[in-house]
């Protein structure tokens, strides 16, 4: 199963350290494979050091593609994480 979705960074950081760590968080657990796609460069969402170098500032639109037999519940959860600003509201 294959889903892409649109997401946008709401932190006033972007993603920074901390909202990167959790998404890698996130992920760890998962089976699928996690792409995020940033102006024309797409990382690997496990990596944190990937996602800082996306350099994603606030209301930036994010393209996530999640490829895996959980890609549905994966995608949910980082959709939620996002909508959720990584808890830092």
């Amino acid at each position: 199963m294959k889903l892409v979705c649109k997401v946008k960074v709401k932190n006033a950081l972007g993603l920074h350290t901390r909202p990167a760590a959790a998404i890698v968080r996130l992920l760890q657990p998962r089976k699928s494979s996690v792409f995020f796609t940033y102006k024309e460069e797409t990382i690997n969402a496990r990596s944190i050091m990937s996602i800082l170098m996306l350099a994603a500032k606030k209301n930036s639109q994010i393209t996530v593609t999640i490829e895996g037999e959980d890609a549905e519940t994966t995608m949910n959860q980082l959709v939620r994480a996002f909508e959720q600003e990584f808890g830092e509201k």
